[in-house]
């Protein structure tokens, strides 16, 4: 599997209606002259999906070199009911890398109270190389099958050997395919995300960041910390630690969660899991070793559709349901039920839900090439195979069950022409302190996927925030049913007061 489950947030949680329209070509424009000029553009707004607004913004593909050219970003705006009193534009992104801000912002009848909606426009867009925006495309919808299909934990010198050959026709496809490669990393979306404020005629920038969203907050704030108004980063991750430790820290907090679905699943009637823990735990795991020799088949045949569940598949969709405590695990319970007689079908709708893939076997996002890629921009692992392969027992012995699957996570970053460090590109992992407006900082004690050590450690670096811990399972903490959580942030939005001190909340 090219681009694992654990480093590629969920676009939303629970209530997320895609809105038609894949990835397109990606559309390059003669430069302007200056920054000046891409600033005081003018958004030309059209009315789309009946009640929003739909644009595109120009920003420099590469802000070291404006001559280069321009990529146009999508946006999509939900406008403030009362624009009498209007506060101003909230920008969001649910997260990723990969995730599509446009859509996230169609569904902000769903995501925020109806004061909120009164008195802000939601404004969502596609960072650069993600779906709608200057899309960066690798693999066709059937290689896009295979690539989250593939052997997602290799247990020998054979297996190393195809995956990292597998690896390496990734990158190969993308170089090839996406003229601009090295112009996709979170530093130039952020610095995209003020060419956004200024367009929008903000003086500051509002913004709810979930997930890799708060990693794009974050270095929006160390790029323009003056720029910064009413902030939120919602399931946060911490800048400072390595490519190496958040997969760990990850692998880590899956297994953590699927004790917790394991703990709750017992008290249910339709749990098909033995009460003792470890039992439970080995019966799981079970599942997943019998599928890497023999996939699991469909019980329920579908017309365009002959998938068999595979070791990777069914450890993905077993993640993917851990995220949400609510839908999720009530799923993953059928899942496991069916996969203990033999079937997978529970499993790949899990899968497909995560991926966004169709009845008809289509994908409705470049979800996998554009957070592979970014991620590798992001965060380049320096690690050679042989120290790889050596650190691969520091996962299993931190995560006996979801450690061995993110052990090589990022071998395929290895091959990826690294981009020419500039002033504009992020040059550390290293970020001490930034000093902006009063922000908040929330994290979930039960968090999977962004464990809550990170929100701990964002809320330090940020020397002005608050933070809200939800005590709680699944991922992120707004808009969760905590009217602990959901008042503060209500009220930091609405009047700007931030909690006196820092926050803990229940569901």
């Amino acid at each position: 599997m090219l681009k694992k489950l654990f480093k590629k947030i969920a676009i939303a949680i629970s209530a997320t209606l895609l809105i038609s329209g894949c990835a397109s070509e990606v559309a390059v424009e003669k430069p302007l002259s200056d920054l000046a000029k891409y600033e005081n553009q003018k958004l030309d707004w059209s009315t789309c999906y009946d009640d929003f607004d739909c644009a595109e913004l120009r920003v420099p593909i590469d802000y070291a070199d404006l001559k280069v050219g321009t990529f146009k970003i999508a946006l999509l705006r939900y406008k403030a009911i009362d624009q009498k009193n209007r506060i101003g534009s909230l920008i969001v992104n649910p997260g990723g890398p990969g995730g599509s801000g446009v859509d996230y912002a169609y569904n902000a009848e769903f995501i925020f109270d109806p004061d909120v909606l009164d008195r802000f426009d939601i404004v969502g867009f596609d960072p650069r190389g993600v779906d709608r925006s200057a899309p960066i495309k690798c693999l066709n919808d059937q290689e896009t099958d295979a690539a989250y299909a593939a052997d997602a934990k290799p247990d020998n010198e054979s297996e190393l050997t195809a995956a990292i050959a597998e690896a390496k026709d990734f990158i190969d496809k993308c170089q090839s395919a996406n003229k601009y490669l090295s112009h996709y990393s979170t530093a130039e979306a952020a610095r995209d995300m003020d060419i956004l404020r200024a367009a929008l005629g903000d003086e500051k920038l509002n913004y709810l960041g979930k997930s890799y969203g708060t990693y794009l907050g974050t270095l929006y704030a160390q790029f323009f910390p003056d720029k910064v108004g009413r902030m939120i980063l919602d399931g946060a991750v911490d800048p400072n630690i390595s490519i190496l430790e958040q997969n760990i820290s990850q692998a880590t907090g899956f297994d953590d969660a699927l004790g917790a679905f394991i703990t709750d699943c017992v008290k249910e009637d339709d749990c098909p899991l033995p009460k003792n823990r470890i039992e439970a735990t080995d019966k799981i795991i079970s599942i997943f070793t019998t599928a890497a020799t023999n996939p699991l088949p469909r019980k329920r045949k579908m017309k365009n559709d002959d998938r068999a569940a595979t070791e990777a598949l069914i450890v993905l969709g077993t993640a993917s349901a851990l995220y949400d405590d609510v839908d999720g695990w009530p799923q993953l319970r059928t899942a496991i039920s069916e996969g203990l007689q033999g079937y997978g079908d529970s499993f790949l709708d899990l899968v497909d839900q995560y991926t966004d893939r169709s009845a008809d076997a289509k994908y409705a996002s470049n979800a996998l090439d554009s957070g592979a890629i970014i991620d590798c921009l992001d965060w380049p692992d320096t690690r050679t195979i042989e120290e790889t392969k050596a650190d691969a027992k520091r996962f299993t012995d931190a995560a006996p069950v979801f450690g061995p699957y993110l052990a090589y996570t990022n071998i395929a970053c290895k091959y990826l022409t690294p981009p020419t460090k500039d002033k504009f590109t992020r040059t550390t992992n290293k970020i001490t302190s930034i000093n902006t407006a009063p922000i908040i900082v929330i994290g979930t004690t039960g968090d999977p996927a962004t464990p809550y050590d990170w929100a701990v450690g964002l809320n330090k670096i940020f020397t002005s925030s608050k933070l809200i811990t939800l005590n709680a399972d699944g991922h992120t903490g707004q808009g969760r049913g905590s009217a602990c959580v959901d008042d503060a942030v209500d009220a930091y939005l609405l009047k700007g007061i931030s909690p006196k001190k820092n926050l803990v909340c229940s569901l």
